[in-house]
């Protein structure tokens, strides 16, 4: 079987409407915000801890002239983020879907939701900001956010050839949901 890491294209799933969007729940102690100055190093944490890699929040989000503090959600415990989305706008996709970007939680407070509830906040701003729908990029092994992206009503959107089959080998490892079902 061929291996889930280093596929290309990345996959896309898409979100057709963000009406009818489920309500926010977080668990008890934990509440959401957007960024503040300062809180670049938290954001560059979560992300670095969730994608095993060094990112700077300056080059990947505030650098870009589509960035604004209420785009970057956090989800925070006792004040302190440990998950994170961002409700981002990539032209290519058209001027009406958002994008939703960098999504990560620190696994201390894995299995609590954290990363539906930041990528549904960020649903919530793309949708405060206009846009009727929304599009994300991600890789065929981070198989527990594709779980969550299905669970927010995204569905795969096939951008290559290689694709059909590549998502038939996620929906057979990930079990209970059917590609034909979404």
């Amino acid at each position: 079987m061929e291996s889930l890491h280093n596929q290309k294209p990345q996959l896309v799933m898409f979100r057709p409407t963000l009406a009818k969007l489920p309500d926010l729940q977080l668990p008890e102690g934990y509440s959401i915000r957007k960024f503040q100055p300062g809180d670049e190093e938290a954001w560059e944490y979560i992300i670095n801890h969730s994608f095993k890699y060094k990112s700077n929040f300056d080059e990947e989000i505030k650098s870009h002239k589509c960035f604004s503090p209420e785009r970057v959600i956090f989800v925070c415990h006792k004040n302190s983020p440990v998950a994170t989305a961002t409700a981002w706008h990539r032209p290519l996709w058209g001027e009406h879907t958002g994008y939703l970007h960098m999504v990560g939680a620190l696994s201390s407070h894995s299995g609590k939701g954290l990363g539906l509830q930041a990528s549904l906040a960020a649903l919530y701003q793309m949708k405060n900001e206009g846009k009727l729908a929304s599009i994300l990029e991600t890789d065929d092994f981070r198989l527990p956010a594709i779980k969550t992206y299905l669970k927010l009503g995204y569905k795969p959107l096939l951008i290559h050839e290689n694709q059909g089959a590549r998502w038939d080998r996620i929906f057979n490892i990930i079990g209970g949901i059917k590609k034909e079902e979404v």
